[in-house]
């Protein structure tokens, strides 16, 4: 191709000319030009290769010739919308709904994640008739405006808060968590606040007896404020595993019992699969499973891996939503949402996590990633704590162990310091000091033990130059995640 063989100063230049700088690029200071992808690697102009420890929209790896076969020979058969009849959209839904409670048996297909949540808000609406929603802290749910609105990770940066969004969120004072309100217009000044499930630095902590029922108590308190102002709730928004948060895992039972509080407000409970779903967390196939056989939300949404870069995303649901939603008499119509390629892709990579294994191998390599970071937290004081199931993982960077202060500073030296030696990695976060691990599900043992190996070399020299009171230099690392790349 004719612009692989442009060289990395004349794409930027051109970049920088034609694309806003809103559209940011990893590592700005001295970006990488990929051209190609195999597996869980990256490949720049020159041809060296970079370990990809974040991608989690290569679900199944880079460019995998099942998935890409797929789509090349259905592109040369047929791709229209999906007005027209086609197994392909009907075996994909099928073989979707094999894999979730059955009570979630009712399939919309769009384009990206952002779209789902987007679709999820307006049938939780349509099926409650209710406007508020409740959210966690620092969440992030897609671009679109409906869901900047319900992404706090965002809003606070933007327009601020709504008066119908509801936070779930904590402040940080000296070394534990307190409730505070945010920087809000009058109208939303008064809302109650309640905090992230995080057993790690949250205000209930691993030393509590009940972190799932105190965490859900928050919300209930949240809940019951709402109330009281005369408004009405119409869901609750979570990611399975909150990612921009900081990787968290939250307590087992905790959703079950926030759930309990919502629908007794009359909402719905909603759980964003885009970064986690697809075997990633190796013990189940969705994250929310995590929770318990017990728990099974009203509407889940896909995305990302869904597709394996493919553009395409899901929305399952009941039936009892949906036929609220079709009783507005308005279709629901998404032009290239489960278009026959893009069916065809899906299948292919449940294909190809089935005849690969590749939810266990997420089991098993996340369990060696993990013990092998559990032990350079033995040796790294600045490890504070290793968290996460199959291959999602965080690990949290700390200035002292007593406060758990965030080591932002540090944790972006390590993150440039490991490009440097050929490994992507990405921070999470408030205190973007979390270093997160969800590489495309094929990364091996071999992966695992080469990452660690040069973490432990770069931190070890990071603790090397503090004692000699030497500045860390790095290059600067871009401070937003691959969440708002493909939501």
């Amino acid at each position: 191709m004719a612009a692989d063989r442009r060289g990395k100063a004349e794409t930027l230049a051109l970049r920088r000319r034609l694309l806003s700088d809103s559209c940011r690029l990893f590592y700005p200071e001295d970006p990488i030009k990929i051209v190609r992808g195999q597996g869980q690697y990256l490949y720049d102009e020159q041809g060296a290769e970079y370990l990809d420890c974040v991608n989690n929209v290569a679900h199944v790896g880079h460019c995998h010739p099942l998935v890409v076969q797929a789509a090349h020979e259905q592109n040369q058969v047929l791709n229209t919308n999906s007005r027209y009849l086609h197994d392909n959209i009907v075996d994909y839904a099928q073989r979707l709904s094999e894999t979730l409670p059955e009570k979630l048996s009712v399939f919309y297909f769009l384009n990206s994640g952002s779209e789902a949540n987007d679709l999820a808000l307006r049938l939780a609406r349509q099926y409650t008739g209710h406007w508020d929603v409740v959210v966690l802290d620092h969440a992030y749910h897609g671009h679109l405006s409906s869901l900047i609105d319900i992404s706090p990770y965002k809003f606070r940066d933007l327009d601020g808060q709504k008066e119908w969004v509801h936070v779930v969120c904590t402040a940080q004072v000296g070394n534990r968590s307190v409730l505070t309100p945010p920087s809000l217009d009058d109208t939303a000044l008064s809302l109650p606040q309640a905090p992230l499930p995080d057993t790690y630095r949250g205000l209930y902590r691993e030393d509590h007896p009940n972190p799932a029922g105190a965490y859900a108590s928050e919300v209930e308190r949240v809940v019951n404020s709402v109330q009281e102002k005369g408004r009405k709730i119409a869901a609750f928004f979570a990611e399975s595993l909150p990612s921009v948060g900081g990787q968290i895992i939250p307590p087992a039972g905790f959703f079950q019992e926030v759930a309990e509080h919502i629908h007794r407000a009359g909402g719905v409970f909603v759980a964003d699969e885009i970064q986690v779903g697809f075997g990633r967390v190796g013990q189940h196939f969705w994250a929310f499973q995590l929770q318990g056989e017990d728990f099974v939300p009203d509407i889940v949404t896909m995305g990302k891996s869904i597709g394996n870069g493919h553009p395409v995303a899901c929305v399952a649901t009941t039936q009892a939503v949906a036929r609220a939603f079709e009783a507005t008499g308005v279709e629901y119509f998404n032009t290239f949402g489960g278009s026959p390629v893009s069916c065809a892709v899906g299948l292919a990579v449940l294909d190809v996590l089935e005849k690969e294994q590749l939810q266990a191998h997420a089991a098993s390599v996340g369990s060696f990633l993990m013990e092998l970071l559990r032990q350079q937290k033995a040796k790294h004081p600045i490890i504070g704590d290793v968290r996460g199931t199959g291959l999602f993982i965080g690990v949290d960077l700390i200035k002292d162990e007593a406060t758990r202060t965030p080591a932002t500073e540090e944790a972006n030296y390590v993150v440039s310091r490991m490009k440097e030696n050929y490994i992507l990695l990405s921070t999470d976060g408030p205190g973007r000091n979390v270093l997160k691990f969800k590489p495309p599900m094929c990364f091996s043992v071999d992966n695992a033990r080469h990452v660690v190996a040069k973490m432990d070399a770069i931190l070890t020299n990071m603790e090397e130059k503090k004692k000699r009171s030497i500045p860390l230099k790095y290059t600067e690392v871009v401070t937003f995640s691959l969440e708002d790349e493909n939501h």
